[in-house]
């Protein structure tokens, strides 16, 4: 299993928006960055993500799956960019900010850090349990 994370601005997508879709998930489209596209063209049915509140709360919320892998963005009119689907799993504990992952010297090289700007980026299993462990959520 490998690990991610999904940046959404909570007043596009949130994740109460991602809760209400259920056993169903929503596809995870509107990316157009190459980077964050090949990211999620790596990803496989059972893989885990975090979902990061972007722009004024800066915080990751929930945990998603990936249920469905890298198929056409129906949003995409030029047809070069993809998507993948993801349902909610359960939301943390305790919302871990970006200053708290920033202050977090085991996190230097999270991609969140070092990434800004991508919407889509890995998480390697370290850091997963290591945010995990701050979000007082079980990380299974």
């Amino acid at each position: 299993m490998a690990y991610w994370l999904f940046k959404s601005e909570p007043g596009t997508w949130s994740w109460d928006d991602q809760v209400r879709k259920g056993d169903e998930g929503e596809g995870w489209d509107g990316v157009r960055n190459y980077q964050a596209s090949n990211n999620m063209k790596a990803m496989k049915v059972g893989d885990r993500g975090f979902f990061y509140h972007s722009v004024n709360e800066k915080q990751i919320v929930g945990i998603v799956e990936v249920i469905e892998e890298y198929h056409p963005d129906p949003t995409d009119a030029s047809a070069r960019f993809g998507m993948v689907t993801v349902k909610a799993v359960k939301p943390v504990k305790r919302p871990v900010t970006l200053a708290e992952v920033k202050a977090t010297e085991a996190l230097a090289e999270f991609p969140l850090i070092r990434q800004s700007r991508l919407s889509v980026v890995p998480v390697t299993e370290d850091q997963w349990k290591l945010i995990c462990k701050m979000a007082e959520t079980d990380p299974a």
